[in-house]
Formats: structure tokens, C-alpha cells, sequence
């Protein structure tokens, strides 16, 4: 088994987390800036580091709605995946992350350590880790 990637795919950052070679754990890598908007999904600085860390594998957070429905988010994020996948032909799978950012933001804040203007960031790349986490453990 190779790594695998984690993804969280926000509209202005993206939470990157990485398997070790085994694929038993997850840990965080970096966040991306990205821009949604401008239809900049940070693809240049995907590649940089799958050139540091190349998978098998890539694991992105779907954000559905908490009574299980998709919203523009989720189609998104899928987006997102199907331009992934053909870019780097790395397959992808989705993974549900109704309550990975929630639990991130919880654990920061038991920690105490991270300043609120901080968490934003560090956040991002836990729920990326837990996205990841989830999944490595199901396997």
C-alpha cells in the first residue's frame, strides 16, 4: 500500500494531509491559498508536493449538509475531484466530513494553544488530517 492524500476543499484554502507509506496514519501537511473564484484551485502547489509525496490515493472531504442532503459545497468538492483526477490520474475518493471541521475547531480549542487568529489555518489542515484519519481507519 502507498500514501494516500487528504484533502479539505474550502473556496479559499485547501487543508492538505498525507498518509505514511503504510497507510496507517495521517498527518498535516500545509494549507493552500486558493481562489475559487478566480478558478485558481492551487493545482501548481498540488504538484509540488505529490513530487515530495507520491500517492496512490486521494481522499477529499465531501461537506454535505448535516441532515445528509449535497449543496453547492458538495458539488464543488467533486468538481474539484473529477479536475484532480484528470490532471495527475490519481483516483479519487470522497469522503464524508459532516463533522471533521467541527471536531478540528473542538480539539483546538481543549488544546488551548492556538490562537483564534491561527485556527482558521491550522484548522483547515486538521480537518484534512481527520478527512484522511477516517478513512485510513475504515480500511
Amino acid at each position: 500500500m502507498g500514501r494516500i492524500l487528504g484533502l479539505d476543499v474550502g473556496s479559499k484554502t485547501i487543508g492538505v494531509a498525507v498518509s505514511d507509506p503504510m497507510g496507517w496514519t495521517a498527518q498535516g501537511l500545509e494549507v493552500l491559498s486558493i481562489n475559487a473564484k478566480k478558478d485558481d484551485w492551487g493545482f501548481d502547489q498540488l504538484a509540488k508536493i505529490l513530487e515530495t509525496y507520491p500517492v496512490e490515493k486521494c481522499i477529499i472531504g465531501l461537506p454535505k449538509n448535516m441532515d445528509g442532503s449535497s449543496g453547492e459545497r458538495v458539488e464543488i468538492s467533486i468538481d474539484f475531484g473529477n479536475e484532480f483526477e484528470e490532471k495527475f490520474q490519481i483516483p479519487v475518493v470522497y469522503q464524508d466530513e459532516r463533522l471533521t471541521t467541527k471536531q478540528a475547531e473542538r480539539m483546538l480549542i481543549e488544546e488551548g494553544d492556538v490562537s483564534r487568529k491561527n485556527r482558521k489555518k491550522v484548522i483547515d489542515k486538521l480537518a484534512a488530517v481527520l478527512i484522511l484519519q477516517s478513512y485510513l481507519d475504515q480500511l
